[in-house]
């Protein structure tokens, strides 16, 4: 299958093809206005929106930031991430008490609950405005962007289902919430979500079990490239060994490069080819 040259809005159902372009619109999160702008014009998504909440000490972030952009058939809202080596000390603090989870369900990381409900209610009014056409909503993002993606998909699920989103695809997403809240999220949206983690990527390993885990989606890309829809836990531990170092959190580790989002797209791409 060759890498795709256009961003199809059209096709349905989880594949290859639709993870690489979600990536690559969670990839532009990182850009600036007037660039995401462009590229989801050149994308045929005539419209867009920016979302952008700051924040002041003593939380972790500085920020949140996302953007949605539509197209005649469908809608994407990306979240943008942050570098892992930013919020090292936050993801392993399991001190802190998590939030209450939407719609009731379980529990959720408070600095991630947090960073949504900054900007979630001008993602769901601008979804509510530009959903003019029966147009598929998507949510992605990589690193902390994913796992802002994966609870704005959880909690327009869970709290006005007939508003749910069509799919979710992160990418090095950190753990997000409880077991409660994942087996809730799982049960209804299971065949719309999509967890790739590439390797040894540390990022995935965080907060720390067993107060926080990750929903049931996961994607596995193995020390080669491949993709696998699954993966026995002894041929993954096998699989991590290969490029592992002392620390996990240095600029040169497996577990650092592995996060990048080049390399996740690279994967892809490799996949497609």
């Amino acid at each position: 299958m060759a890498v795709p040259d256009t961003f199809d809005q059209t096709s349905s159902g989880h594949s290859l093809r639709r993870a690489y372009w979600l990536a690559r619109a969670a990839d532009l999160a990182y850009q600036g206005r007037a660039v995401i702008e462009d590229q989801a014009a050149r994308w045929g998504f005539g419209r867009v929106r920016h979302h952008e909440t700051r924040f002041t000490p003593p939380f972790p972030l500085q920020d949140t930031q996302a953007y949605t952009m539509a197209g005649d058939r469908m809608i994407v809202t990306a979240f943008r991430g942050t570098e892992p080596t930013q919020i090292k000390d936050w993801l392993s603090d399991a001190t802190t008490p998590p939030s209450p989870g939407p719609g009731g369900n379980g529990y959720v990381h408070h600095g991630f609950a947090e960073a949504l409900r900054s900007v979630y209610p001008d993602i769901a009014a601008t979804l509510a405005e530009l959903r003019t056409d029966g147009q598929s909503v998507y949510f992605t993002g990589h690193s902390l962007g994913g796992a802002l993606a994966m609870l704005a998909g959880a909690r327009m699920y869970l709290e006005a289902p007939h508003h749910a989103a069509d799919g979710v695809y992160t990418f090095g997403q950190p753990r997000t919430c409880d077991r409660l809240l994942a087996d809730a999220f799982h049960e209804g949206f299971g065949g719309r979500m999509y967890r790739f983690v590439n390797n040894n990527d540390i990022v995935p390993q965080l907060p720390p079990e067993p107060v926080f885990t990750h929903v049931r989606a996961l994607r596995y890309i193995d020390s080669k490239g491949r993709v696998h829809e699954s993966m026995p836990m002894l041929s993954a531990l096998t699989d991590r060994a290969v490029g592992l170092t002392a620390d996990a959190f240095a600029p040169a580790s497996d577990g650092i490069r592995d996060h990048f989002m080049h390399n996740y797209l690279g994967a892809l791409e490799k996949n497609l080819g």
